[in-house]
């Protein structure tokens, strides 16, 4: 009996100690209140440019309401840049504030030396196939050169600054030497520059109701505690005695034996198999725009080319 207490002890202080480690690791989460936005397969950045890279997209995209996304990959499959971009956005189903929502993509394909500019939704109209030519074309020289975090910072700060007005109104943006960005755009629009730094004084909450109960670290850390004393009092409680009693115990083997048999039809089972398209590269290092439509129906502003 004594034993079983410590036991129980010793299971409810790694309970409660887990719940703590947990709320400590939300707690943590929601005050950052980042997403996961810079996918660097292909090894491109370290830890900290990723780290920055991705509170700078963060920052922006909450100004714009838009998620502001980068993939590396080496594509060791070969497929199109563009099917895999569209593939991204179906099976990850990004988007500011639900799934396959405001998006704007940039795919690097290393294989093959490709990069693919896509928006989705907001991005779509305010990053049209235009506005995503130019962002290639200014970042193109720092990917041909090695300078990743430079051509990414350009990227999301340059879409942050379009993704304010419409492509009817066009912002004067000029990138100079001590990396940062000149603009002249003046009222009745509020200057993109302007917008564009507000991420160095401001940490806009994403996705975030502050109100909400369930959304309280301490609410969720309570719940936490209470659920695991509950599971651990509900083993503990299950742990007196040991069942040795099994099927076999009382069966006479040598007189037991099926006496029937039959088959029932319960039911088909049907399934489905996704029909590849062409994955052959023919971009034959040029460039080009133009949109698309991905295999789950959602249309996109593009730019693609070589670097």
């Amino acid at each position: 009996m004594k034993r079983n207490r410590v036991v129980l002890s010793v299971l409810i202080f790694f309970a409660v100690w887990l719940c703590f480690s947990i709320g400590m690791k939300t707690s943590v989460a929601e005050e950052a209140g980042w997403k996961p936005l810079i996918y660097d397969e292909a090894g491109l950045l370290n830890q900290d440019e990723i780290d920055e890279l991705n509170e700078l997209a963060n920052q922006m995209g909450a100004l714009r309401e838009t998620d502001i996304i980068i993939w590396t990959s080496d594509n060791p499959e070969n497929i199109d840049v563009e099917l895999m971009t569209e593939d991204f956005y179906d099976e990850q189903a990004p988007g500011y504030d639900k799934p396959h929502g405001n998006a704007v993509i940039l795919t690097l394909d290393m294989n093959n030396r490709e990069v693919y500019l896509a928006g989705f939704y907001k991005a779509e109209t305010y990053l049209d196939n235009d506005r995503l030519d130019e962002i290639r074309s200014q970042i193109t020289p720092d990917l041909a050169n090695g300078d990743y975090k430079l051509a990414f910072q350009t990227y999301i700060e340059t879409a942050g600054a379009y993704l304010e007005v419409l492509p009817e109104v066009k912002p004067d943006i000029t990138y100079n030497s001590n990396n940062s960005y000149n603009n002249d755009y003046s009222p009745p629009v509020q200057s993109p520059t302007h917008a564009a730094d507000q991420y160095v004084t401001s940490r806009p909450e994403v996705n975030r109701e502050p109100d909400n109960l369930f959304l309280n670290t301490w609410f969720q850390l309570a719940v936490s505690l209470i659920i695991g004393v509950i599971s651990v009092a509900v083993m503990a409680y299950r742990s007196g005695g040991r069942v040795t009693v099994n099927s076999r115990t009382y069966e006479e083997a040598h007189t037991s034996g099926i006496l029937d048999s039959r088959d029932d039809y319960l039911h088909t089972t049907v399934t489905k198999q996704k029909i590849e398209r062409n994955t052959n590269n023919g971009s034959g290092g040029g460039s080009s725009s133009g949109g698309g439509m991905t295999s789950g129906g959602h249309s996109h502003s593009s730019s693609r080319g070589s670097f």
